[in-house]
């Protein structure tokens, strides 16, 4: 199946399955915190949109465990930074109906929670096509980031077709289960 076919189809199943914004395991989140060496204490998070995995449960367990919030600013070119924000903080929503933070201070997660159209366990991600999470993890391939992938287990495919430009994660983390 090519990956358009894939999206139409996933987002689909999703917005039916996910209609009470299901919860993934933040359990998890402790495994692998464990596990990993954070450089910093900066996550970079998503405002979760169009029925995706809700991150607002794991947002408030890395806030009580010190860590800044940071969520993505989309500008020009396909560039994507992340920008400091507090769980309190205003939003306004940009030109793709995403909210984002007004702040004006770009920061640089170790950690980041990745939302995703589909997946597969070999840890494949298929987003929205636009490669603004694959671009910022090559920018930024050197800072050894902690890709955690979020989704619904209703999102898992049997294989995600890929190509060189295409980052793996290091984990999936859905309501069910951690892939690793």
């Amino acid at each position: 199946m090519l990956k358009n076919q894939i999206r139409k189809k996933k987002i689909k199943i999703r917005e039916i399955k996910n209609k009470n914004n299901l919860q993934v395991k933040s359990i998890f989140i402790n495994e692998i915190l464990k596990k990993k060496k954070i450089q910093n204490k900066i996550v970079g998070c998503y405002y979760p949109v169009n029925f995706e995995a809700d991150t607002f449960q794991i947002m408030k367990l890395f806030k009580k465990k010190g860590f800044k919030i940071s969520l993505p600013v989309i500008g020009s070119k396909f560039v994507m930074n992340f920008f400091s924000w507090d769980l309190n903080d205003p939003l306004y929503v940009n030109k793709y109906g995403i909210p984002e933070p007004k702040s004006k201070m770009i920061v640089t997660p170790s950690i980041l929670l990745i939302p995703m159209v589909a997946f597969d366990k070999k840890l494949n991600r298929l987003g929205y096509g636009g490669g603004y999470y694959d671009r910022f993890l090559k920018k930024y391939e050197k800072k050894n980031i902690i890709k955690i992938g979020l989704a619904i287990s209703c999102q898992e495919v049997k294989k995600v077709p890929s190509n060189s430009f295409d980052k793996r994660m290091d984990y999936i983390l859905t309501e069910k289960k951690l892939y690793k």
